[in-house]
């Protein structure tokens, strides 16, 4: 059993533990032990897939950006015309602000790294690269990454408002955007 052959999903399972104890108690209390009780496995399974602490950190906040990538996928990904672009970044606005509370602290933990560490920094560029490319499909380079920007703050300030503003102001501040900047 050392080995993880017997167990296909143990990595899995230990990437959701991770992601599951730095939504509980941060990255600060993320440790070997504490990710393999919450995974059910073995303290060992930690060292043979993983070459240590930041390794664990690295591959599980890349899983939680694919994670968030294929929800921009998701709602980008049947608009066609100008207005269901507009409407599908609303929509994801909304989406990632009204969605798990877990997503918006993982995305915050991440951040931190980011702002702090070059090799997180690399992945939050990739991320940021994969959804402006998503964008990109339906408004012009400079506008997908202002409306990235904006999906990004727009998402924190919903989920940490008290009353969040309604789907007619978000749908104001991704018009006002997007106003001259479709692809033809």
């Amino acid at each position: 059993m050392a080995t993880g052959h017997a167990d296909p999903q143990r990595r899995e399972r230990i990437l959701a533990a991770t992601l599951d104890q730095i939504a509980e108690e941060g990255v600060a209390g993320v440790s070997h032990r504490k990710v393999a009780a919450r995974a059910t496995v073995p303290l060992g399974s930690m060292t043979y897939h993983f070459t240590g602490i930041d390794h664990l950190l690295r591959e599980a906040f890349t899983l939680f950006a694919e994670h968030i990538v294929a929800v921009f996928e998701q709602h980008l990904e049947h608009a066609g015309e100008p207005d269901q672009a507009r409407e599908a970044v609303t929509d994801l606005i909304h989406a990632l602000s009204e969605g798990p509370r877990r997503d918006l602290v993982l995305t915050q933990e991440l951040y931190t790294l980011a702002a702090r560490r070059p090799e997180y920094r690399e992945l939050t560029h990739a991320w940021m690269g994969h959804s402006r490319r998503l964008l990109e499909r339906h408004f012009d380079p400079d506008t997908a990454r202002q409306l990235d920007a904006l999906i990004e703050g727009l998402t924190l300030h919903r989920a940490l408002d008290g009353a969040p503003h309604g789907r007619e102001l978000t749908r104001q501040a991704v018009g006002r955007i997007t106003a001259a900047a479709v692809l033809a």
